[in-house]
């Protein structure tokens, strides 16, 4: 059963078609990949999707119910959360702080929010920095942070706008495995845009390929990363034969 259906979605900035007629449909517990050139419409979709940005067409449901243009916190509170790509906690506030600032934002109790903020952080593996000030946290650090207040609001649809980014390969194998445990022990869907072939290969159950707005193809990675259309337009060549 599908927990996320988006629907012929579009969105025009003065005329640049950004997102054109995008149909996707995400199965509850599963995770896709979503990958395409720069200025392919991810973030853009990302920001439909999650009401950061309303659509001029198409459709948002989320368990069975639309959400199409809601506002973020509405859809914070239907079950989906995102994460972002230019992170931007509050940089005057502890890392328990920000997340204790997530859990109260996403519906959480007052009597009960510092404790699940611990709790989210442990699960994110922050407890070292947790009394730490965010500023001058380092770049992996920041991206768990990132993760941590989007778990706050415990949803069941998680966005994630390249969460690996700016992480050297030692700090994205620890990533992808807590990815793992989210969908597996947390039953948490996901949806992420990533650059990281190897990260779409190993995290998805199905990909997502956008180019100029519109979907050019989805499915089994396997099968997507060896369409000629998507080695043409994303990948440059086709990386099983790299490999």
């Amino acid at each position: 059963m599908s927990l996320l259906r988006v629907e012929n979605l579009g969105k025009s900035f003065k005329g640049l078609r950004a997102v054109d007629d995008v149909s996707f449909e995400v199965a509850e517990g599963s995770i896709l990949g979503v990958i395409g050139p720069n200025g392919a419409g991810k973030t853009t979709m990302f920001n439909l999707v999650a009401g950061a940005l309303k659509p001029d067409s198409g459709r948002v449901h989320l368990g069975g119910k639309e959400i199409t243009g809601n506002a973020p916190h509405k859809v914070t509170a239907a079950g989906m959360t995102r994460t972002f790509q230019l992170m931007r906690p509050f940089y005057s506030m502890t890392v328990l702080e920000n997340v204790t600032v997530a859990v109260l934002a996403g519906g959480g109790a007052k009597r009960t929010a510092r404790t699940e903020a611990a709790e989210v952080i442990e699960r994110v593996g922050l407890d070292r920095w947790r009394d730490s000030p965010t500023e001058g946290l380092p770049t992996a650090a920041l991206k768990r942070l990132e993760l941590a207040r989007a778990l706050a609001s415990k949803p069941r649809v998680l966005l994630l706008d390249e969460v690996l980014a700016g992480l050297v390969p030692a700090e994205r194998a620890p990533v992808m495995e807590l990815l793992e445990r989210l969908r597996a022990e947390d039953g948490v869907t996901l949806v992420f845009v990533e650059h990281i072939m190897a990260a779409v290969m190993r995290l998805s159950d199905s990909v997502l390929v956008l180019d100029l707005g519109r979907v050019l193809t989805s499915g089994a990675p396997d099968e997507v990363t060896r369409d000629p259309r998507v080695i043409e337009a994303y990948l440059g060549e086709d990386p099983h034969a790299a490999a």
